[in-house]
C-alpha cells in the first residue's frame, strides 16, 4: 500500500465520539477506530462496561476515554461536549451507536398488532432515533463551527423492508435511514461540504439482544435464525469486525464525495428476493 493510499484511508489522531460503544458491535467498531489510530471517546450510561472497553483499547495500545450520560439526556450530552473539548480539542467523528429493541415493541407470534403495548413502541423510537437526533445535534455542532466533520448513523436490514416482529425497531430504523438523508443535504447546504453524514446497514449479527431470537441454547439455530441464514446469500451470519472496514472508509478522505447514503453490511441478505 502506497503512502498516499494510506492517507486517504487515515483516521489517524481524530477523536471519534462512539455512542452505544458497549455493545457487541459497538465496541468492536471502538476498537476498529482506536487500532487505526483515532482517539476513541465512549459515551454511554453503564460505566462499567465503557471502562471496560476503554481498558482493553489502551491494553492493546490505543487511546480511548470514556464520558457517562444517556443519549437521551441533552443536558448530560451538553456537558459531555464540554468535557470532550477541554480535554481533546474537537470532535472529528461521531458515530451514533446507541439503539436496540425491546419485547414490549415487538409482535410475537401469538400477539397481534392490537396488542402492541404503545409505550414500549415509543421508547424503541426514542432510542433509536431520538438518540440519533440528539447526539447529531449537540456533537455534530462542533463540527459546523469547524466546517468539517463525519457523522455515521446505524440502520437496519429492517429499514429497507420491515421484518416480522419488530414493528417499533423497523418504523425507528426507516427514520434513521431518512434523518441521515435530510441531514447530509441540510449540512452540505448550510455548512458545505466539509462536513458528510452517511449510515451503515448492520445484516444480521449476533448480539446480546438478538441472540436467543435466532440461536438455541445448544447454538442450533431457531426457526427465526434459519429464516435468515436461508434469506442471506452467504449462508451465515456477519461477524462483528467485518463492519470495520466500511466504518473506515466513510470515516476517512477514502469516501470525500460520498454523503447521504446507507450502506449495507449484510452477506447479500438485502438482494435477496428469495425467488
Amino acid at each position: 500500500m502506497t503512502q498516499i493510499t494510506k492517507q486517504l484511508f487515515s483516521v489517524e489522531n481524530k477523536v471519534a465520539v462512539i455512542t452505544g460503544g458497549t455493545g457487541v458491535l459497538g465496541s468492536v467498531m471502538a476498537k476498529g477506530m482506536a487500532d487505526a489510530g483515532a482517539h476513541v471517546i465512549i459515551v454511554g450510561r453503564r460505566v462499567e462496561a465503557g471502562e471496560k472497553v476503554v481498558g482493553e483499547i489502551r491494553k492493546a495500545g490505543g487511546k480511548a476515554t470514556f464520558f457517562q450520560a444517556d443519549v437521551l439526556n441533552k443536558e448530560e450530552l451538553q456537558k459531555v461536549k464540554t468535557q470532550i473539548l477541554s480535554s481533546a480539542g474537537t470532535i472529528d467523528i461521531l458515530i451514533n451507536g446507541a439503539g436496540g429493541n425491546m419485547p414490549g415493541a415487538t409482535i410475537p407470534p401469538d400477539k397481534t398488532f392490537f396488542d402492541l403495548d404503545t409505550e414500549a413502541f415509543q421508547q424503541v423510537v426514542d432510542l433509536n432515533l431520538l438518540g440519533t437526533v440528539l447526539p447529531s445535534q449537540i456533537f455534530g455542532e462542533v463540527m459546523a463551527v469547524n466546517k468539517k466533520g463525519i457523522i455515521i448513523n446505524i440502520s437496519s436490514m429492517s429499514a429497507f423492508r420491515p421484518i416480522t416482529r419488530v414493528v417499533g425497531y423497523s418504523a425507528a430504523k426507516a427514520a434513521i435511514d431518512n434523518f441521515t438523508q435530510w441531514l447530509a443535504v441540510e449540512l452540505a447546504k448550510k455548512v458545505g461540504q466539509g462536513i458528510r453524514v452517511n449510515a451503515i446497514a448492520p445484516g444480521f449479527f449476533i448480539t446480546e439482544q438478538n441472540r436467543a431470537l435466532l440461536t438455541n441454547t445448544d447454538g442450533t439455530l431457531t426457526a427465526r435464525g434459519n429464516a435468515v441464514i436461508n434469506q442471506t446469500p452467504f449462508g451465515r451470519f456477519g461477524e462483528a469486525d467485518e463492519l470495520v472496514g466500511t466504518l473506515l472508509w466513510l470515516c476517512s478522505d477514502a469516501s470525500k464525495f460520498v454523503t447521504g447514503v446507507v450502506v449495507p453490511v449484510d452477506g447479500g441478505f438485502n438482494a435477496f428476493c428469495g425467488v
